[in-house]
């Protein structure tokens, strides 16, 4: 048993060092990678959203898969931990405040022609309390944050990427996303650590109601 530890210890931890290899602030980004390489969830030319995009990584890897013609806005109340290069936008502050408020409407409709987004990733976290009912309660809080910011600003075809702790509850809410996507999907990462309870979530082509009225 003590073996078996010490081979996922020394595979979780080449995720770390080949972070630092690669010029990444964090291992996360092989989870973004992962998932878009599977799922196929970045193109050229995307407009993305990333929710909870502190220290980065997940910026890094969204700008250079969307290309110079493409962009990628990151929200936190974090700072982050990269070069801000043309293509990303970062706004520092309460992500609800700043998404419901005129300055991020104005951010993101000075070009009509991308006024919603192609993807909105949302890999938000609170720190945990190793109380596993309130942490998944409050993984559950933010994810419901994420859809909502998602109704409001995807593109009808688009994709939503979020993370979220097992719970009953969260089997519920991931059943009614499939009210609003054609395809919704589980996923457990490589890169996740075997003792969390974290799993992330890909939805694929959004049906905007609002647009079927």
């Amino acid at each position: 048993m003590a073996k078996r530890k010490r081979t996922q210890k020394k595979r979780q931890d080449s995720f770390f060092n080949k972070a630092k290899e690669e010029g990444y602030p964090a291992r996360s980004v092989y989870k973004i990678k992962e998932i878009d390489e599977k799922y196929h969830i970045i193109k050229q030319n995307d407009i993305v959203l990333d929710l909870g995009c502190a220290p980065g990584s997940w910026m890094m890897y969204l700008s250079r898969r969307v290309g110079q013609k493409g962009k990628v806005i990151g929200i936190d109340v974090q700072d982050i931990k990269i070069l801000v290069e043309r293509n990303m936008k970062f706004i520092k502050g309460d992500i609800g405040e700043i998404v419901y408020g005129t300055k991020f409407r104005k951010i993101i409709r000075s070009d009509p022609k991308k006024s919603l987004f192609n993807v909105i990733v949302s890999d938000m976290a609170s720190k945990t309390t190793g109380v596993k009912f309130a942490d998944a309660e409050e993984s559950l809080n933010l994810a419901k944050e994420a859809f909502k910011i998602t109704k409001e600003f995807l593109k009808n075809g688009g994709h939503f990427v979020f993370k979220i702790f097992e719970s009953e509850d969260t089997a519920q809410f991931i059943k009614t996303l499939k009210d609003y996507f054609k395809t919704v999907k589980r996923h457990m990462t490589k890169a996740t650590r075997k003792q969390s309870r974290e799993f992330y979530v890909v939805c694929k082509n959004y049906i905007n109601h609002k647009k079927m009225k």
